[in-house]
């Protein structure tokens, strides 16, 4: 007689006097202990011996799922596997299973690190929003429905940091799959655009005349740090991604050919370009460029507080905020919020009224499109250094 739902909730908890089996049909049976604790069992012939298999206990294992599994197990042992070993395989999958931190932190240090300029600034979005939520789960157990729920979540706080997290949640699973330390990546086909909503906008904030003029003023006038200050002025001088003034050793910068020289394993476009990237350093500029290697006796440029460690990606964020509670404090001016990138894109559109798009976009760290960017290689440094000396002019009309 096969086994029924009726049946087995009965015999439930039901003591008795001897162990008791209970058949189903294809080898699948019911073993009742003499306290009435229900295991579904599998009683099957493996290498010409009789052998016994548990499935599960009733009632977390309904009738239902042990006929499932019924049938897993007798595939398995079709295909020649011994279905007890197959199943402490899967077991053992479940307790060594990689967690999806672990699987990402893999990633940053053989991938991020030497692949993305902001590699930590990602590590920290994720430190923040991702771990977490998902981080201690298994990578492969992870449902669309999970990650979607996680994505969403932030879509209405910040499309940015959703955008940031969906690309490289994306990334770290695929990185696994070829490394065969997962199966699967159930967010592979999903678009920030089509399924979360996410429109990407230009940025428009740049600093007004104004702006600039009391931006350099606060830099002078604050207790802010004589480091950070020229960190910032120098900054809004070059147009340059902060990263790459913060990554600067002193040496990159040659007073006597005066010439400012990043390897391209540290800048942005060096890694596609193998080049370094060149800029020209006017006599103006000389003094705050003296004074920031004067301020310390490392190798870098720019160090942390007390250290000769180079500055931390994190330590650039705060100089705008700053900058701004003075004004409001001191001036009782509320500027409109601004970034360190506001400055790049504040020196980039004032670069447009002293020189061609050509030389301003390489001012800024960007290539030539295009054929242009394969062919001609030129440094372009004097129309550079004449561009700097009439924004440095401008600066300093502004500031008077």
């Amino acid at each position: 007689m096969a086994l029924t739902d009726t049946w087995l909730r009965k015999n439930l908890g039901k003591e008795r006097s001897a162990v008791h089996t209970e058949a189903d049909q294809e080898g699948l049976g019911a073993r009742i202990s003499q306290k009435g604790k229900i295991t579904f069992q599998f009683r099957f012939r493996y290498n010409g011996k009789q052998a016994r298999m548990d499935l599960g206990s009733y009632p977390l294992m309904s009738l239902k799922e042990a006929r499932t599994e019924l049938s897993k197990v007798k595939l398995a042992l079709e295909q020649g596997f011994d279905p007890r070993v197959q199943k402490k395989v899967e077991k053992q999958k479940i307790v060594g299973a990689l967690t999806f931190k672990s699987l990402y932190m893999q990633w940053h240090e053989k991938y991020c690190l030497r692949e993305k300029a902001q590699a930590e600034d990602i590590l920290r979005t994720f430190e923040l929003y991702v771990f977490p939520v998902l981080g201690e789960l298994p990578a492969n157990v992870i449902t669309l429905h999970s990650w979607l729920e996680l994505f969403e979540a932030h879509v209405l706080k910040s499309e940015s940091i959703a955008e940031r997290m969906l690309v490289n949640a994306k990334q770290c699973l695929e990185w696994g799959i070829k490394r065969e330390l997962i199966e699967n990546n159930p967010i592979r086909h999903i678009s920030g655009k089509n399924d979360l909503g996410i429109k990407k906008r230009k940025g428009t904030r740049f600093l007004t005349d104004e702006e600039i003029a009391l931006t350099w003023k606060i830099c002078d006038e604050s207790r802010m740090t004589m480091k950070n200050a020229i960190f910032t002025k120098l900054c809004l001088f070059y147009g340059c991604r902060n990263g790459e003034l913060r990554v600067s050793k002193k040496s990159f910068f040659d007073l006597d050919k005066m010439i400012w020289k990043l390897p391209p394993e540290l800048h942005k476009t060096g890694k596609g370009s193998g080049m370094p990237l060149i800029r020209p350093i006017i006599k103006e500029i000389v003094p705050l460029i003296e004074q920031a290697m004067a301020l310390n006796d490392s190798e870098f440029m720019f160090v942390n507080d007390g250290t000769e460690e180079m500055m931390s990606d994190k330590a650039p964020g705060k100089l705008p905020y700053n900058i701004m509670q003075f004004a409001r404090r001191h001036y009782d001016i509320n500027m409109p919020h601004w970034s360190m990138h506001d400055l790049r894109r504040t020196a980039r559109t004032n670069f447009s009224e002293f020189t061609s798009r050509d030389v301003a976009e390489l001012m800024v760290g960007h290539v030539m499109p295009g054929e242009q960017g394969t062919y001609d290689l030129y440094d372009y440094l004097k129309p550079q250094a004449k561009a700097y000396r009439k924004w440095w002019l401008k600066i300093e009309s502004l500031i008077k």
